[in-house]
């Protein structure tokens, strides 16, 4: 038995080589194809050392991306082929395909990078730490109460840019000996500026409702996935009301640990399909599209999990819903908005039509949505994240400046190091 397990795996392993060895030739064709990048012209970079599975962390951030090329240049670096690839087919600053230490070298040596900026704690991540003389910032995938929004390794950059108030409290009090007000520099979410997207149903008198939950988790502690436990019950009911219209939006991960979560996952699409298919004028949607904007402003009210959602939702200033985790091990912050939110439990789910009519109704509820909106992100009148996230790299370049002025006798080339090289890291 262990004999046939061991081949299974080295046949896996096999696979995933080939697969990604034939992703790195189609990235170098298709960017043989394309004109060279110029030098001597970047001054912003995104580190990106995922793979296509991961998109989302990148995707949220290109509008802003773009916004901010119009004053300082912005390039991603990418690691990997089959994020890379994904990167070439979206709407993405241009792309340097750097899967190799050398290549990073080499990119880098041809450009004037001064800020660096990170959407996640890949680990790949501390290759890049060692290029000195710019700024290291941690920019992240979203806003939310995870334990992951905590890490230890936020010490490990020069800065990161947090949404609010809500952030630098959190930090404060989870880690030890970390300057939070010269550390962190706050920028609200710049990304509810570029909310957008074409409305895939035509808008009726039907109350619409955004049910928008995370993957199962890899570890007790985030068991926050609601799927199996509140999900198919709570579509249900709405479906069969003939007065809801449901967008369901999973994560890209559903069902990739726990086939039980994933086999909920595909019985509530089938749920959606036959809704449909009963009644064309329901418009329900399965939302799977890489672009997250108009759902969030579109939904009367959005039932979500423990998630980046949570908070994605939080910044439009609409009424939400947030499920329990049923698993008792799974980490909640209670010092947050968690604290004081609207909870769904998976008892409530079934009566989830009257919940939806409670939360639009109830003027308590969204006093205190409001009261959370301004502490997670500060002013949201639109345009203004946009300016902070501005101010904020403008400020870096400045001190860029400053040090390099004052830069006496050091050595200017980053040195060569011994780095074990790796090939595409889903090798």
């Amino acid at each position: 038995m262990g004999a046939l397990s061991d081949a299974k795996k080295a046949y896996r392993l096999l696979k995933r080589a080939l697969a990604s060895r034939t992703a790195v030739q189609r990235v170098r064709r298709r960017l043989s194809e394309r004109e060279p990048l110029p030098t001597e012209h970047f001054q912003v970079a995104v580190y990106f050392a995922d793979g296509a599975v991961n998109m989302y962390q990148m995707r949220q951030w290109y509008r802003p991306l773009a916004e901010l090329s119009k004053r300082w240049p912005v390039v991603v670096l990418s690691r990997q082929a089959t994020g890379t690839e994904r990167l070439l087919d979206e709407d993405s600053p241009p792309v340097a395909f750097v899967p190799k230490v050398r290549d990073l070298e080499r990119f880098i040596a041809t450009q004037d990078i001064r800020v660096v900026l990170y959407v996640n704690q890949n680990t790949r991540n501390f290759q890049m730490f060692r290029y000195g003389r710019r700024w290291h910032v941690f920019i992240n995938h979203g806003e939310s109460d995870k334990m992951y929004m905590t890490t230890n390794q936020y010490k490990a950059y020069d800065y990161a840019f947090v949404a609010g108030q809500a952030a630098r409290d959190r930090l404060s009090r989870t880690l030890w000996d970390y300057d939070v007000d010269r550390r962190t520099i706050e920028i609200g979410r710049p990304q509810a500026d570029h909310y957008s997207g074409t409305l895939p149903f035509v808008p009726d008198d039907r109350t619409v409702v955004l049910y928008a939950p995370t993957w199962e988790g890899d570890r007790p502690s985030a068991h926050y996935g609601s799927i199996a436990t509140h999900g198919e019950a709570l579509v249900t009911r709405l479906l069969a009301t003939g007065a809801h219209r449901v967008i369901y939006r999973p994560h890209p991960r559903s069902g990739v640990v726990d086939e039980a979560y994933g086999a909920a996952h595909r019985r509530i699409i089938a749920a959606i399909n036959t809704a449909n298919a009963a009644d064309p004028t329901a418009q329900h949607v399965y939302d799977h599209a890489p672009e997250l904007g108009w759902q969030l402003t579109a939904a009367d009210v959005a039932v979500v999990d423990i998630s980046a959602m949570v908070y994605d939702r939080l910044a439009a200033g609409k009424p939400l819903m947030i499920t329990r985790p049923t698993d008792e091990r799974a980490s909640i912050d209670t010092q947050g908005y968690l604290a004081d939110c609207e909870w769904l439990t998976a008892e409530a789910a079934d009566d989830i039509v009257a919940e939806v009519e409670r939360v639009r109704a109830d003027e308590a509820a969204i006093a205190r949505l409001r009261m959370w909106v301004q502490h997670y992100f500060g002013d949201t009148t639109p345009g203004v994240a946009t300016e902070k996230f501005h101010a904020a790299v403008d400020g870096l370049m400045q001190e860029w400046e400053r040090w390099q002025a004052h830069e006496v006798g050091a050595i200017r080339e980053d040195e060569d190091d011994d780095d074990e090289e790796v090939d595409d890291e889903e090798a």
